[in-house]
């Protein structure tokens, strides 16, 4: 069965594995490997024309005709005579053809499906994993295959494209090489001690293939470092230098009033809870949104908090909003936020030549922030810090949102608070006002501090509940 190439034949796949159906995938009978062709006919999604009393038996495919002759090792495809490696038989009313018939004939009467495309090989290093992306041209299979001690291999079926080398060094991974093995692409993880343990997810639209490398570690040891009280807390304060933000008719810059505001939350966070925090930017400086991530990852922070200012082409449009991340967003409205938001990656320095183009940032957005195992956190921290601001403000509440913000793509918990519209005159007047500054920073701590709260008691709990190591 070694090299059917057959991606476009479930049965193949199926039988390769030893799961097509109920019951084993071959029959014996003296001594010979024998599959069922009624099987072979359903999987192929066509029907044996043949009867148990029959002398021979006919299979159809597309254009071709493969006709059987009872208790003959010749068969004809499509007239012509092929020999097999043992006669056809007819067994309890079924009718048998050797084994070899799923290499030996079966090509011809399937297509071989076109090879699929690889569009991009990512990687990505976080606190507690490494992660490889493959976005593809079509869904790919793959098969995890026997690797040293320091090396992980996955074989990429039908995927074309390669040889390529991504330089990764983070301390756990060293290198992801892919090269080609016959049809398939062969990826060779190269790790710099021992071998992490491999998760692997597939996502569409695009077709994207997740290699997750979780460090090695005892396992009780990192569940009790998850049950920690809250430590870090990173904030990030929107936009900055060449890229403004929203301007409001005023002329108050959102580049502005979410500094000024991040540095009061920094100083109120500090002063009042036992909290470590760090800023992304400290002053009117452009921060690229992948370094900003790439910041609180590198600080392990528990928590991240992005801060910016909404604009709307209705200038009544008022009110806090906080979002969470998802790759679905929750309306148009949502959607068209985020969309501003990740517009600020045309303003970015081209990386390796290139600028990063809308489709690219879609691309990373839906890659990057793949963070389930922290979306309900990131939906309890937005509801709690939307309903401290919203009763604190005595504003209107829009609600807690979701999209697919780039700058969202951090591995723990985060969220983007849009704490009014700049575009809305009366709410830029307010936003203006230093007393006002002083209120949505206080209620954003306020927020922070529930939240901190419940997750300490959550942390005492569970190490409560932990068995002691002996």
């Amino acid at each position: 069965m070694v090299g059917l190439r057959l991606m476009a034949s479930l049965f193949l796949l199926l039988l390769c594995s030893g799961t097509a159906g109920a019951g084993p995938p071959t029959i014996t009978h003296e001594g010979r490997a024998y599959v069922d062709l009624a099987r072979v006919a359903d999987n192929l999604k066509t029907r044996l024309d043949a009867t148990p009393d029959s002398t021979q038996a006919r299979l159809r495919t597309g254009i071709h005709v493969v006709t059987f002759t009872r208790n003959w090792s010749r068969i004809l495809v499509d007239g012509a005579p092929v020999v097999l490696d043992g006669p056809v038989v007819v067994r309890k009313g079924a009718w048998l053809v050797p084994e070899g018939f799923l290499s030996q004939v079966l090509p011809r009467l399937v297509p071989e499906a076109p090879a699929i495309a690889l569009d991009e090989m990512r990687t990505r290093s976080y606190p507690s994993f490494t992660r490889i992306v493959l976005e593809t041209s079509g869904p790919v299979a793959y098969r995890v295959e026997p690797g040293g001690a320091r090396e992980m291999r996955v074989r990429l079926l039908n995927l074309a494209g390669g040889p390529q080398v991504e330089s990764i060094t983070d301390g756990f991974v060293e290198e992801a090489r892919l090269e080609r093995a016959g049809a398939d692409a062969l990826l060779r993880v190269a790790f710099e001690g021992t071998a992490g343990e491999l998760k692997v997810a597939t996502l569409t639209d695009p077709p994207r293939l997740v290699l997750d490398f979780a460090r090695p570690g005892d396992a009780a040891a990192r569940e009790r470092q998850a049950f920690t009280p809250l430590r870090t807390i990173v904030l990030d304060a929107g936009h900055g230098g060449h890229d403004s933000g929203a301007v409001g008719p005023g002329g108050l810059m959102e580049k502005d009033l979410v500094l000024d505001i991040t540095r009061r939350v920094a100083k109120l966070l500090e002063d009042r809870l036992d909290v470590k925090v760090r800023l992304s930017r400290d002053t009117d400086a452009f921060v690229a949104l992948r370094d900003r991530t790439s910041f609180a990852n590198r600080e392990r922070a528990d928590l991240f908090v992005s801060i910016h200012a909404n604009a709307h082409r209705m200038a009544a449009s008022e009110g806090v909003e906080v979002y969470f991340l998802s790759s679905e967003a929750t309306d148009s409205a949502a959607r068209q936020v985020a969309a501003t938001e990740n517009g600020v990656t045309q303003l970015e320095k081209p990386v390796n030549g290139r600028a990063a183009g809308r489709a690219e940032v879609l691309k990373s957005i839906l890659w990057d922030l793949q963070q389930s195992e922290f979306q309900t956190e990131s939906s309890r921290l937005a509801e709690t810090v939307l309903d401290t601001m919203t009763q604190s403000l005595r504003i209107p509440n829009r609600g807690v949102k979701q999209a697919g913000f780039y700058v969202l793509g951090a591995a723990m918990p985060a969220i983007l608070v849009e704490i009014g519209f700049v575009t809305n005159p009366r709410e830029e007047k307010r936003l203006k006002e230093s007393r006002y500054r002083d209120e949505i920073a206080r209620a954003i701590v306020g927020g922070l501090a529930d939240y901190k709260r419940t997750w300490d008691a959550r942390a005492r709990a569970a190490a409560d509940r932990m068995p002691i190591s002996r």
